[in-house]
């Protein structure tokens, strides 16, 4: 059975990553993997003091537990065979750079980067003995720092909104780019700039970026 086409939407915190997947999947008419907010430890990496996050290793064990969620929807997307499309709100992919801003911020200690590094090389090369590797397509969400403050502010998540989190917020941001171009080589790349098309609040936004997938996987071969 022939795999799926596989899209992944990608990019920094606030973007509107979650309201892209749902517009993709209702216009194809495919299967959506959301990345989970139901977690044992999130809103505890977002509002613990500094001394409890280290104490109780909040930011290494977030890490263990989405890296295993975006493991298991990895290997759900690129063994999917119907419908013809499936899309991800944020893959696998991304979580290294994650794991890598925390520990360049002091959250994430060495040994518990190396440990973490250690089990995604081993899931990636899980997933490299799949019949198919990888996604077909990365659309990325990029913008100014101030638009995905707006985003993240209007997405009303009350454990966001503290400001000790806005130099995390800023770290993201500032290399987000740096990662996707020197860093992501599984797929070709849609950008979408937030700042010019407000796909979560104007139709004709919603209208614009559609149009610019289809070009897209059009070109690709894949529609």
């Amino acid at each position: 059975m022939k795999s799926a086409v596989s899209l992944v939407v990608g990019g920094m915190i606030g973007g509107g990553k979650s309201s892209l997947t749902e517009l993709i999947a209702n216009e194809y008419d495919s299967i959506a993997y959301y990345e989970s907010t139901d977690s044992l430890i999130l809103e505890k990496f977002y509002t613990a003091s500094p001394e409890e996050a280290q104490a109780r290793r909040y930011p290494f064990l977030l890490q263990l537990e989405f890296l295993a969620k975006r493991f298991h929807n990895i290997k759900l997307a690129l063994t999917e065979g119907n419908p013809i499309l499936n899309v991800q709100d944020r893959s696998i992919y991304e979580d290294w750079y994650f794991c890598y801003i925390n520990h360049k911020m002091g959250k994430i200690s060495e040994i518990e980067f190396k440990l973490y590094e250690n089990l995604l090389h081993e899931m990636m090369a899980e997933i490299d003995e799949l019949p198919k590797k990888a996604p077909d397509l990365m659309i990325y969400l990029k913008g100014t720092f101030e638009a995905f403050l707006e985003r993240i502010g209007k997405r009303g998540r009350e454990f966001e909104q503290d400001e000790e989190l806005m130099n995390y917020f800023y770290t993201l941001w500032s290399t987000y780019d740096d990662w996707l171009y020197n860093h992501y080589d599984k797929s070709e790349v849609l950008v979408i700039d937030i700042d010019k098309y407000d796909f979560v609040n104007r139709e004709e936004d919603k209208a614009a970026v559609l149009e610019m997938i289809d070009n897209k996987l059009s070109e690709m071969g894949l529609l």
